[in-house]
């Protein structure tokens, strides 16, 4: 999608991290600690090892003012994306469930970062740490979107990952994540669904987006998506459907392994979410067969 160039953005909104908080000799423990979470739910980064919160980088993102340099620069997309979910969220979630909507913390990241989770380094890839509430990613992901597994690096399919993830968040809020069983795998495990529930989430802002206006400006952030940019979306999310990574990296698709569900299935939720547009079409919990 296309931001419009009249919106402005808050340059604080988003942290930078360049590899700190991770003491030599510490990160592979971190990493182990940050896996178990993220496949379990069990946090044990307190029992591995201490390590410090990143630090936010003053002035990190002072070039990104306007829609149009998040046109342009990939971490100006990033923060001009956090900004339009808060927006969207802020409003969506009280009206169709309730709960006061809370911001995460989102940090882009270098190399390695310290995280609530444990530490982590790039290999981890994009996700959400629910004890400290936030959203991480390295940038470098979307490159290897497009070389390792086959998307297009497009600035939807980009957001479409932080769609997903922020959709975590709004399972974290929605007491979700802490009443299932994360430890069990499958194409109808607990896990898959709550993957799928996120990919519908994605969907569901992404059909929205242009209608969520920026309160700095007074103008929509975006405008809406043409076909081409969303079959991007649709594309990478295909790209990490469980199935299409095993086969990429040239193991045996096993779907008693699945941990995020497979190609058709997150493409199929993302749909439902986009056409469908409600929190209620996003029960996969709900649903009997996935």
């Amino acid at each position: 999608m296309t931001f419009n160039e009249g919106v402005r953005a808050d340059t604080g909104r988003v942290g930078r991290s360049r590899g700190r908080g991770i003491a030599v000799g510490g990160g592979g423990l971190g990493i182990v600690a940050l896996l178990i979470y993220l496949f379990t739910g069990q946090d044990v980064s307190g029992v591995l090892e201490g390590g410090e919160q990143p630090t936010a980088e003053q002035g990190s993102f002072e070039h990104c003012r306007t829609g149009a340099d998040a046109n342009e620069f990939t971490d100006c997309r990033m923060l001009f994306t956090a900004d339009a979910l808060d927006q969207y969220w802020g409003a969506a979630l009280p009206d169709q469930t309730g709960i006061a909507y809370q911001q995460p913390d989102f940090w882009v990241f270098e190399q390695s970062v310290s995280t609530g989770c444990g530490n982590a380094t790039a290999a981890v890839g994009p996700f959400y740490c629910p004890p400290d509430a936030s959203v991480y990613l390295d940038i470098g992901f979307f490159d290897q979107l497009e070389t390792q597994l086959g998307a297009e690096n497009a600035p939807l399919a980009q957001m479409y990952i932080v769609a997903h993830e922020w959709g975590h968040h709004i399972q974290n809020q929605q007491g979700t994540m802490a009443t299932i069983d994360r430890q069990g795998t499958g194409p109808e495990s607990d896990g898959v669904r709550l993957e799928l529930q996120a990919d519908c989430y994605a969907g569901l802002w992404v059909g929205q987006a242009a209608n969520v206006v920026d309160p700095d400006s007074g103008v929509t952030f975006i405008q809406p998506p043409t076909r081409e940019q969303v079959t991007d979306a649709i594309d990478a999310a295909a790209a990490v459907g469980d199935d299409r990574i095993q086969a990429g990296a040239g193991q045996e698709v096993n779907p008693e392994t699945w941990t995020h569900g497979a190609a058709e299935q997150r493409v199929q939720w993302f749909t439902t979410g986009y056409e469908q547009g409600t929190m209620a079409a996003c029960d996969t919990f709900a649903a009997p067969q996935l």
